[in-house]
């Protein structure tokens, strides 16, 4: 950590304790992510998890606002594979499920969105 914990502010508090990207970094099965795409300054990075699931991270390293989109092919998954998606800084779920690719919109200029696929079982 590259900060005096004692004065930190809540936004780097939130960020530093974020207990659903920390069980990223704690899975069991112990996989380093990677990045897997990158074109232009937009950034897919990627990783298994236990259960199946990928952990995804899109980043904009672009000056403007744009859209990301991961396609199953480059994190690893079958073409076929449905998955339910958790936002992992927003805390919540994504409200249907998604095949082929996930495309996240408007991520503002040097920021990161961050997710766990989960494969259902339908």
């Amino acid at each position: 950590m590259g900060c005096d914990i004692r004065n930190m502010d809540a936004d780097t508090f939130e960020i530093l304790s974020a207990k659903e990207v920390i069980s990223v970094n704690q899975d069991a099965l112990g996989v380093q992510g990677k990045k897997v795409r990158s074109e232009g300054g937009l950034e897919v990075w990627a990783g298994p998890l236990t259960g199946n699931r990928v952990a995804v991270v899109l980043w904009n390293r672009r000056d403007s606002e744009a859209d990301i989109t991961a396609h199953w092919a480059d994190i690893g998954l079958p073409p076929t594979t449905v998955v339910t998606v958790r936002d992992l800084w927003q805390h919540r779920s994504w409200p249907s499920t998604y095949h082929g690719s996930l495309t996240a919109p408007s991520i503002c200029s040097h920021c990161v969105k961050m997710f766990i696929l989960s494969p259902t079982h339908a």
